[in-house]
């Protein structure tokens, strides 16, 4: 199987299958299936793209580009049926998070520009980008969140909203505007530090989301403690009503004629 061609040919398998065994589909819908990406670029990295069912037309589904070119109305359409079945996948990944971690951090969705593999697809990546499989300044830039070449669902979307013009001009997605942000200076997406090299950066990034973890888990510490204080001043005070109230009962008790 043609790596270029196996998102293809997985969206057009049947499930269950055994060319898509659980190492490789997370999850899957009439209209979508989601698969672990090969090679992720953070802890956390699916694909989820549309199913290839026997009536569609498979060349329209190519990539973002073909799909926005095609059927404006079936382009929007697709894309907010990712964005639906995506939400599932989110919980899934936010509830592993705290299970592993101790808290939950972001999960971006977006698409490549210009990807490298054909069939529509669009990333779920948690935002660390803390991987070994992360290996290059391509690598990096590709995903990060403001260089422009990750577009974000939300920022797609609004395409749409926008009035024929705009909106031809966003579909182009041409490989001669887009792929020279591959190129940009590393910096951190979080605090704009420049980095020399790809190592300095992913020790950079592995310290970031420690810290963000550090501050999560203390908060989160720190909020049991408030919970549990509360919860004992609430047991003195209602026990102080108890007392009161015993009191008030006896005060009110009539006593025996001597």
């Amino acid at each position: 199987m043609a790596a270029l061609g196996v998102l293809k040919q997985y969206a057009k398998t049947s499930i269950p299958s055994p060319s898509l065994p659980s190492s490789i589909l997370f999850a899957h819908t009439e209209t979508t299936l989601t698969i672990f990406d090969a090679y992720p670029k953070a802890m956390f990295h699916f694909l989820i793209m549309p199913r290839l069912l026997a009536s569609m037309e498979t060349a329209k589904y190519h990539n973002l580009r073909t799909l926005l070119q095609w059927d404006r109305a079936k382009a929007k359409e697709t894309i907010l049926q990712l964005q639906e079945d995506a939400k599932q996948v989110v919980a899934d990944i936010e509830e592993e998070m705290v299970r592993l971690h101790g808290f939950k951090w972001k999960i971006w969705l977006g698409f490549h520009a210009v990807p490298s593999m054909d069939h529509l697809h669009m990333h779920i990546i948690s935002s660390d980008l803390c991987s070994p499989s992360l290996k290059n300044k391509k690598h990096y830039n590709s995903f990060h969140p403001k260089a422009g070449f990750f577009l974000h669902l939300d920022e797609v979307l609004e395409w749409f909203e926008g009035d024929d013009s705009y909106y031809t001009t966003m579909s182009q997605l041409s490989a001669s505007r887009y792929e020279p942000l591959l190129k940009a200076d590393l910096k951190c997406w979080k605090c704009s530090a420049s980095q020399k090299n790809i190592p300095t950066l992913k020790a950079h990034l592995q310290e970031e989301w420690n810290k963000e973890k550090r501050k999560a888990v203390s908060q989160k510490k720190r909020k049991r403690e408030e919970e549990a204080a509360s919860s004992t001043l609430d047991d003195a005070n209602a026990e102080d009503n108890r007392q009161k109230k015993r009191q008030e009962t006896l005060d009110d008790t009539p006593t025996p004629a001597v």
